[in-house]
C-alpha cells in the first residue's frame, strides 16, 4: 500500500520506493512518455535533453528536461532525463522506469546498465554500426532504432559529437517529434564545438540514416 501525506498541493512520501510506485501509477493513468538519455561527458547528453524538450513544446505538448547533477568529466558516463505529456508536468524526480532509451555512445552500456527499469514495449535508440543480429536486445524492447552516429559525427564535425545526430535518430524511430521541430529546438541551443549549420546537417543525417526495426 502506498502511504502518502496530503499537504495542500504537495505530496509527502514516506520513502523512495513509495515515490517510485506512485509515479508508475500516475504514468499508467496518463499519456506520459519518459525518456532517459545515456552518453559520456563531452558528447552533449544534457544539451540533447534540453533541445528535445524545446522541440516537443514546439509541437504543443508539455515537456520537462531534468538535469543530472554530479561530476561529469569528459568521457565519464552521463545520464539525462525528459518527461513528455499532454498535460502540465509536476513530477520532477529522476526517471526510474523509462519508456524510451536513447544511447548516444556505442560503448557506455559496458559501464552502466542502460536498461535498468526499462518498460515493456519500449523504444531503444542506439548509436552503433552493428545490426540487430549483433546486439543483445532485451525482451522489453518493441522498437529499435540504430544509427552509426559516430561515423556521421566524424564526417560532419571531425570529432565524435553525437547528440544532434541521435536526436534525429530518435525522431525517426519514435515518431514523438518531427524533424522540423527538432530544427527549431536546435536554433535555441548554445553549441560550443560546432555551428548551427553543422548541427542542422547532423540532425538531418541522423534522421535519414537511422534504420528502424520492430523487434518484439
Amino acid at each position: 500500500m502506498i502511504k502518502i501525506n496530503l499537504m495542500g498541493p504537495h505530496l509527502c512520501f514516506y520513502n523512495a520506493i513509495d515515490l517510485q510506485i506512485y509515479n508508475r501509477c500516475q504514468r499508467r493513468e496518463r499519456a506520459i512518455q519518459e525518456i532517459r538519455i545515456h552518453g559520456r561527458g563531452g558528447q552533449g547528453t544534457v544539451i540533447a535533453s534540453k533541445i528535445l524538450a524545446k522541440a516537443i513544446i514546439e509541437e504543443g505538448q508539455f515537456a520537462l528536461a531534468i538535469p543530472s547533477f554530479g561530476f561529469e568529466r569528459r568521457g565519464a558516463p552521463v545520464v539525462a532525463f525528459l518527461r513528455v505529456d499532454d498535460k502540465e508536468i509536476r513530477t520532477i524526480t529522476n526517471i526510474y522506469h523509462p519508456d524510451n532509451i536513447i544511447c548516444i555512445d556505442p560503448t557506455v552500456s559496458r559501464a552502466v546498465d542502460i536498461f535498468k527499469g526499462f518498460q515493456e514495449g519500449g523504444t531503444w535508440v542506439q548509436a552503433t554500426k552493428k545490426s540487430p543480429e549483433q546486439l543483445e536486445i532485451p525482451k522489453s524492447v518493441a522498437k529499435l532504432g540504430l544509427c552509426d552516429a559516430v561515423g556521421i559525427a566524424l564526417d560532419v564535425f571531425s570529432k565524435p559529437i553525437t547528440n544532434s545526430i541521435m536526436l534525429g535518430a530518435y525522431a525517426k524511430t519514435s515518431g514523438l517529434v518531427s524533424l522540423e521541430s527538432l530544427k527549431e529546438g536546435l536554433k535555441t541551443a548554445n553549441f560550443r564545438d560546432a555551428g548551427l549549420d553543422q548541427n542542422m546537417l547532423a540532425v538531418e543525417r541522423g534522421y535519414s540514416e537511422t534504420k528502424v526495426h520492430q523487434v518484439n
